[in-house]
């Protein structure tokens, strides 16, 4: 038991480094993007989603399962001690990623005027071309990542993501703004200020892959030691080219189907509100009110979703390997209701706060404002879908059910099309109907991958602790927090100026929203002590509770 309970930590320590740095990443992205928002405009945030849309897609194709699958392998030789091998995995997923990396951001950067023509958007062809070598780049700094992964350190990674994202923010609003500053025309302005920020892009994957390099070299030596004393005969390298794609074609043919949900969005809109005449330009602003502001602050709570589900499978992967299915069990367990403890409060507080969040990070976005904050009101439960569908297909990857997040995830494309297209096409609510549909998408894959859960790991899932009590103290979190704007907005609305009031009276609500989740959760016992005590800072937590006789 005490061994589990050590095993349950190191998981949770190990995603809680991940989470913290995801959850800096994701802070930092939205603190750079909340000025290169507000500088390059409706129109530009959609060059620039448009562009990096179809980016992303190309980076799942070429490398987004080459974190995972080297992970999960390099994991699965440590664990037996076959030191040889995992350098050897190391070595030939390299080798893969320098081809397959080259191979597809030369599609990219030649064929830029077929795809951004494909989206019925031109003026993304300029920021396109200049995210193509960044693929490259990605794909060799996955296996590094995946390699550091898969022996059970994920400080490496968080630190070059902290890295990657504060580079990334510096040079997007510099490139941005001297690129726009050269230009006359407000359509010219808005393609070369999303063609800086893409630039922001290569030079955070550049300076995350050098810094990559350094650690790789500081650690080789440790390395060698353990490749000395490591006596098992060589795996064969059309072995290792064989599980490795074994384990990467699935990931990329799931996550392929995730972004293609928003890709597929995108073509969508832009040609259905084609035929009812909708200009370039309004449809472009509408997509870039729905990427740059509803997207920007769903992914901050997400990130620490991915980052668990990221976290979790070389752990498991051991549990597995030795057979041990019941500390399996008690990992998922763990790792889920920590996932809902921020999803339930994070999605309660963007929709009861989203009008005063979007008047706050975005004042000069203003003439789709009113369709930003109602975005978010209807859109933020995706948070809890998009939270349990990455961590449950992160189980069915770890428990070599590769495929079935690729099927789970293809039959929710299907019904997310049919449903998209039937929106745009017979009725009016234009780019409401892609937020119906990122609400359906995750929603329909996390039922499908918790019967598969369930069915492989013999897995009955905790309702009451994990998720009706967090929604129950998100709730009372959420009327609190209304009313806490609404006094504090009117007191101080007549005194100052109105931004002044809506930032004072946001913090205000959001601060003590935290608090009166925190002290929800004790009273309603969704914790014990020792659940608390497991939990990042719980120990803390429990202490502040106790003090004031909570716990």
């Amino acid at each position: 038991m005490e061994n589990q309970k050590k095993k349950t930590n190191d998981i949770l320590k190990q995603g809680t480094i991940l989470a913290a740095a995801s959850i800096l990443v994701r802070l930092i992205g939205m603190v750079y993007r909340i000025p290169l928002g507000n500088q390059l405009g409706e129109v530009g945030n959609g060059y620039y989603s448009i562009a990096y849309s179809i980016y992303s897609l190309a980076l799942i194709i070429s490398s987004y399962g080459l974190p995972l699958a080297v992970s999960k392998m390099v994991a699965d030789k440590n664990t037996k001690k076959e030191y040889k091998n995992s350098y050897k995995i190391f070595k030939n997923s390299l080798l893969f990623s320098i081809i397959v990396g080259a191979l597809v951001g030369g599609i990219i950067f030649f064929g830029a005027d077929f795809f951004a023509g494909l989206m019925k958007s031109p003026g993304s062809v300029k920021p396109l071309k200049v995210l193509a070598p960044t693929i490259f780049c990605v794909a060799m700094l996955g296996v590094f990542r995946g390699f550091f992964q898969g022996q059970n350190t994920m400080v490496p990674t968080a630190v070059s993501q902290i890295l990657e994202q504060i580079v990334n923010a510096v040079v997007s609003i510099v490139a941005a703004y001297y690129f726009m500053k050269a230009q006359s025309g407000d359509t010219e302005k808005a393609i070369y200020g999303a063609t800086g920020s893409t630039l922001g892009t290569f030079s955070g994957a550049a300076i995350a892959f050098v810094f990559f390099i350094g650690v790789f070299f500081l650690n080789l030596p440790i390395l060698k030691k353990k490749m000395k004393r490591d006596k098992h005969p060589m795996d064969d390298n059309m072995d290792i080219y064989r599980i490795l794609f074994a384990t990467i074609i699935p990931v990329i043919l799931s996550q392929t189907v995730y972004q293609l949900s928003g890709i597929v969005d995108q073509f969508l809109f832009g040609n259905i509100m084609a035929t009812k005449n909708m200009s370039e330009q309004v449809r472009t602003a509408m997509l870039g009110v729905y990427s740059a502001q509803y997207s920007v602050l769903v992914s901050v709570p997400l990130g620490i979703s991915t980052a668990m589900g990221t976290s979790m499978i070389p752990s498991i992967v051991s549990s597995v390997t030795k057979n041990d299915f019941h500390e399996v069990r008690h990992k998922i367990k763990s790792v889920v209701k920590f996932n809902m403890l921020i999803a339930f409060p994070s999605a309660v507080g963007l929709a009861v706060l989203g009008r005063p969040i979007i008047a706050m990070l975005f004042p000069n976005l203003i003439t789709y404002q009113g369709v930003a904050s109602s975005i978010l009101l209807y859109g933020s439960s995706a948070i809890i879908f998009y939270a349990l569908s990455t961590v449950t297909s992160g189980v069915l990857q770890a428990i070599n059910q590769m495929r079935l997040p690729v099927i789970h995830s293809a039959i929710s494309l299907i019904i997310h099309v049919i449903l998209v297209v039937f929106l745009l096409k017979f009725t009016n609510i234009g780019i409401y109907a892609l937020v119906i549909g990122n609400v359906t998408f995750p929603l329909v894959v996390c039922i499908l991958n918790w019967i598969a859960v369930g069915r492989h790991v013999n897995y009955n899932q905790e309702i009451k602790k994990t998720f009706l009590l967090p929604c129950c103290s998100s709730l009372i979190m959420g009327i609190i927090c209304i009313l806490v704007y609404k006094v504090f907005f009117m007191i101080l609305n007549g005194m100052i100026g109105s931004y002044v009031s809506n930032l004072i009276a946001t913090v205000l609500a959001v601060g003590i929203g935290v608090l009166v989740y925190f002290v929800a959760l004790l009273l309603l016992k969704t914790m014990d002590e020792e659940e608390l005590k497991d939990m990042p800072m719980g120990r803390t937590l429990y202490e502040i509770g106790h003090k004031f006789h909570i716990i």
